[in-house]
């Protein structure tokens, strides 16, 4: 036999070798355009909004001390500016200079303090409401994403069977006004037949503690809103899900797992739901802003002192701390979960990980 002689690998062959050696050392390095892309993309968004967040409240007519005066006519003019000094509404000051004081007490971890509850801390009154929004509209949001996302998940699977009746009534509950939605259910499960407390965290007369009586009040008045909460928000989490899956069930991959003969469950939760299930996280991310900053009008219709509520309280008494440090929670929080959405999108779905060379 004659041996075949090696052949020298053309052009064409080495520009497409170097080509892929690009290609795969530019997935293996460490992405920091995107990093830096996205790290200054999120600091001239804290940047945009603690600068609107000063501003806005400025716009409205009059401010806290003016409402406070309103309420308490004996109060002395030194003891009213006195007042206006320590909030930082000077009006020897210019609006400029209260920006750059706001930044600097911002940097030192300073918001100031509340008119509207007797010149405590900012961060002390917010930290008293913040547990009961988190631990309530938290718990229910979270409930609501599990439900609607699994259920959605099986709906969409099982397309066409008797299960896609509950999504029209899900979508159908959404849409009901919310303060109706619990009114309704005040009259119905509070008033009528008495299961549940018309309202309050806890009843009157228990002192807040770690212990079994307190916890169970807490539960017991929370359960309504709760309820409430999560009947409310079913329908986007399920119908969003059934609708994902229903195009992600047209994929090829889907196609070809089941005709390997992979067991149905495998498919539906390895292959599908993983894929579908990814927008879902997009969309928790923004309702984190919905969590921290609580449901205005469940903590009115159920009297439930949570952030919610204390917001409504300082935008009526005009308190520009109190305001400014509730805004200052939600935005960091929102800005939070959506770099926590990032990566828990980049771990699902490894394409978002590769880069261009």
């Amino acid at each position: 036999m004659t041996a075949v002689e090696p052949q020298a690998p053309t052009a064409d062959a080495v520009e497409i070798g170097t080509t892929a050696t690009k290609a795969v050392a530019g997935r293996s390095r460490i992405p920091w355009r995107f990093l830096g892309g996205r790290a200054a993309f999120y600091l001239f968004t804290v940047w945009a909004a603690l600068t609107i967040n000063f501003f806005l409240p400025r716009m409205m007519k009059g401010d806290a001390v003016t409402q406070y005066l309103a309420r308490n006519r004996n109060v002395s003019p030194e003891a009213a500016d006195a007042l206006r000094a320590l909030l930082g509404l000077d009006t020897d000051k210019s609006l400029w200079q209260q920006y750059l004081d706001y930044w600097a007490l911002l940097l030192r971890g300073d918001l100031g303090v509340s008119l509207l509850h007797g010149l405590r801390p900012v961060t002390e009154v917010i930290s008293q409401a913040l547990p009961w929004t988190v631990g309530l509209v938290g718990f229910a949001t979270i409930v609501s994403l599990l439900i609607g996302t699994i259920g959605g998940a099986i709906i969409g699977w099982r397309r066409g069977s008797k299960l896609e009746v509950f999504v029209p009534i899900t979508t159908f509950l959404s849409t009901i006004p919310y303060f109706w939605l619990g009114l309704l259910a005040i009259a119905v499960f509070s008033v009528n037949l008495g299961w549940f407390p018309i309202g309050k965290a806890y009843g009157v007369g228990i002192s807040p503690g770690w212990n079994a009586e307190f916890i169970g009040q807490v539960i017991h008045h929370g359960t309504l809103p709760a309820l409430t909460i999560v009947i409310a928000s079913l329908g986007g989490w399920m119908l969003g899900m059934r609708n994902m899956m229903l195009t992600v069930l047209d994929e090829d991959y889907i196609t070809v797992a089941q005709a390997k003969g992979m067991p149905h469950k495998r498919v539906l939760w390895r292959y599908a739901a993983r894929n579908a299930v990814l927008p879902q996280i997009q969309s928790f991310a923004l309702s984190i802003g919905f969590i921290v900053g609580g449901t205005i009008v469940m903590e009115m219709v159920f009297s439930y002192p949570g952030v919610g509520k204390l917001l409504l309280d300082a935008t009526n008494a005009k308190d520009y701390a109190l305001m400014q440090g509730v805004f200052l929670v939600i935005t960091l929080s929102v800005l939070i979960a959506n770099i926590l959405a990032d990566v828990a999108y980049a771990f699902l779905d490894p394409r978002t990980r590769q880069t261009e060379a």
